[in-house]
């Protein structure tokens, strides 16, 4: 279930803002979505112009598309560090916790970002809120989901299962499960939420990111706003 999104322009702003602090030599988290394709983009023209760095992808979509543009890649296992992640979310709330998992890659970006040592959210403003309130998605092992329906109820939720656009069934993931959009309502405590989804039998990975984003860089019409996690 992607989510809406602001204009294009601002969403390039912010792919390409984060894209600039890459360094020759770095290897790049390369996150899945709209506003991380332009960091794509951007890193494949600087690819094209010198630039030395190695990317790690979180998806098919984010694998092909720094194919596409030139982007080495690497397998996460055959690195020894990712010195920044640059991806998108869902929605940012004021404290920098995060909703991700519109594009159902939400396990590998976990796994990624939080091995970077500088992980950059890239957003435009329409993903900007005081609360988190948007569904959470929950990847479950297919055998798992009525068993999991019944612990995010437990938990206060409204479990939906993803459906396939332009086919019969449900979205299936990159890893071979499903994904439960929950609905929580305001999420006032998100790491408490969030301890209590991962620790549901049945739970591959969630969309609540709390504690891992170092930046969030956010495109705007006039240019980019960056809020850091040390403020």
């Amino acid at each position: 279930m992607k989510t809406p999104g602001g204009s294009d322009a601002a969403k390039r702003r912010a792919g390409e803002h984060a894209a600039s602090l890459v360094d020759d030599g770095d290897t790049v988290g390369l996150g899945t979505g709209s506003t991380a394709a332009h960091a794509i983009r951007a890193l494949g023209r600087a690819v094209d112009d010198g630039l030395d760095v190695r990317g790690v992808a979180t998806s098919y979509a984010s694998r092909d598309l720094a194919r596409e543009v030139g982007v080495p890649l690497v397998g996460l296992d055959a690195v020894e560090r990712i010195d920044v992640a640059i991806d998108g979310a869902d929605q940012v709330s004021d404290d920098l916790a995060l909703i991700k998992g519109g594009g159902a890659a939400h396990a590998r970006e976990k796994v990624v970002d939080a091995a970077a040592k500088r992980f950059v959210v890239v957003v435009d403003p329409s993903k900007e809120a005081a609360v988190l309130d948007r569904p959470v998605a929950v990847e479950v092992l297919p055998d798992a989901r009525a068993t999991v329906r019944r612990a995010i109820r437990e938990l206060g939720g409204t479990p939906t299962l993803r459906a396939a656009e332009r086919k019969d069934g449900p979205v299936v993931t990159d890893n071979g499960n499903l994904v439960l959009d929950c609905e929580f309502g305001d999420i006032a405590d998100p790491a408490t939420l969030a301890t209590a989804l991962s620790a549901t039998p049945g739970v591959v990975e969630h969309g609540l990111f709390v504690g891992l984003a170092d930046e969030v860089h956010v495109g705007t019409a006039e240019g980019v706003t960056v809020r850091s996690a040390d403020e």
